[in-house]
């Protein structure tokens, strides 16, 4: 069969392009603003995305259209697709009907943490020979890919609260029928979406509901948002992670190392390469998904002391005139803050400076700019890319004093930046886009000046 995928660099349809690749279809896509990791991935399975959505494609006739949810009414091919009556569907309900069927699903939700936990959770049964087929929000470096069909029953899968498609304003998750459902946190996010943090555990709710009772609830005990969820309806047993006489970590010694135990009981001590409060969590709770279905969680612990983490999480992209330049996905004050704290508590090292670019629907919206100062208290300078966005945010940021700066032009903000920087020091880049290719331009300065 043909599949032509609308919205195939994003890095759910780009998984469901590899997915379907290794299930012997032929693959073709198209995408606005194509960059890595996700069109690496796609050049190395043989597909060549086409660059925007030209209504022309139509003559490439495919068996099925595929639709991303980047994908509104008025996009000249999607016009074509619906003038024609042309056969379509959404990325998540291919992927519940010709992957996930039959298959023992591992799901992982919640506002932080997803792709990180869904990629520790797939590495781990992978080590424990279960051969499981996953697809995540980002390239885990243990994998090299963000998808794999696997060779067995076992499914892990991000589970994403943002909407399907335009035609289709559920939630992806639900289409997803978990056996094992991992539930992480529950903030506000996807104001585009969703009107207030109850719509949003209203669809968490949706996905409770899902769950089979012979399966398992894995939550972060400590999210009162999360408990309201719970509260709403559960037909599942619960296991709670980060709270007593559930699954605990303690505080890391010197080392980093910490101890896990379930129920009291210590388990072992684990030493994660990635660090943070956060990170401590997220292993907690692919621990108790894993356990789930069959791994030991003392085999559990010792396949996570050689899990790697997952690209442009505060992955390192290089070093040049002795600063580091580091890549995060963080682009909600929770995530920015736990990202800088994890960053001075746990990787000693010079100043920190914060490189951000406000660009997800609801940072552009100013959901969350009141909150945004205090989130950056952990850096020494912060400096934010104000375009695009529709409130001020220098006198959002004016408890920061000098320590902040806005730009507008990204030459002139990278300008500064690397006029600022000294050996030593680490510049922290964070957003959930290219960023106008920020990181290999900083670089480049820095190794010229």
């Amino acid at each position: 069969m043909h599949l032509h995928i609308l919205g195939i660099c994003g890095t759910f349809m780009g998984g469901i392009a590899a997915l379907a690749r290794a299930a012997g279809h032929r693959v073709t896509g198209c995408d606005s603003g194509i960059y890595p990791p996700m069109s690496e991935q796609l050049v190395a399975l043989g597909i060549e995305p086409i660059e925007g959505y030209g209504a022309e494609q139509i003559r490439l006739s495919p068996d099925l259209w595929v639709i991303g949810n980047v994908v509104r009414r008025g996009n000249p091919l999607m016009e074509a697709i619906l003038d024609r009556g042309e056969r379509y569907t959404s990325g998540p309900q291919w992927l519940a009907e010709h992957v996930l069927f039959g298959k023992w699903v591992l799901a992982v939700a919640g506002t932080h943490g997803k792709t990180t936990t869904s990629a520790m959770l797939a590495w781990i049964l992978s080590r424990a020979g279960k051969r499981p087929g996953f697809l995540v929000g980002g390239v885990p470096l243990d994998f090299g890919v963000s998808a794999e069909t696997g060779d067995s029953e076992f499914f892990v899968i991000e589970a994403d609260e943002y909407d399907t498609a335009f035609f289709d304003k559920r939630s992806k998750f639900v289409h997803y029928r978990p056996r094992t459902l991992v539930l992480n946190n529950l903030e506000f996010d996807h104001a585009d979406i969703f009107d207030d943090l109850a719509a949003i555990e209203r669809q968490f709710h949706h996905l409770v509901r899902t769950v089979p009772a012979s399966g398992l609830i894995v939550a972060n005990g400590k999210d009162r948002a999360l408990e309201r969820v719970l509260a709403m309806g559960c037909w599942t047993p619960v296991e709670r992670f980060g709270v007593p006489g559930g699954w605990e970590a303690s505080e890391p010694d010197s080392d980093g190392a910490f101890e896990v135990a379930w129920r009291g009981r210590p388990i072992g001590r684990l030493r994660l390469a990635l660090p943070g409060a956060h990170n401590r969590l997220n292993a907690l709770a692919a621990l108790a998904a894993a356990r789930h279905v069959g791994v030991r969680p003392e085999a559990a612990i010792e396949a996570l002391q050689s899990f790697r983490g997952v690209r442009r999480r505060l992955e390192l992209r290089g070093t040049a005139a002795g600063v580091s330049v580091y890549d995060d996905f963080a682009h909600h004050p929770s995530a920015i803050r736990a990202t800088l704290e994890a960053m001075r508590r746990e990787m000693p090292g010079g100043r920190i400076l914060a490189v951000f670019e406000p660009r997800s629907n609801t940072m552009k919206r100013g959901v969350w700019k009141d909150a945004l100062a205090e989130s950056f208290a952990a850096a020494d300078r912060v400096y934010v890319h104000t375009a695009g966005i529709g409130w001020d945010a220098k006198e959002a940021l004016a408890s920061l004093g000098a320590r902040a700066r806005c730009e507008r032009e990204l030459e002139r903000l990278i300008d500064h930046v690397v006029r600022d920087s000294t050996p030593g020091d680490r510049i922290l880049v964070m957003s959930n886009g290219s960023f106008g290719a920020i990181h290999e331009k900083l670089l480049a300065a820095l190794a010229a000046r």
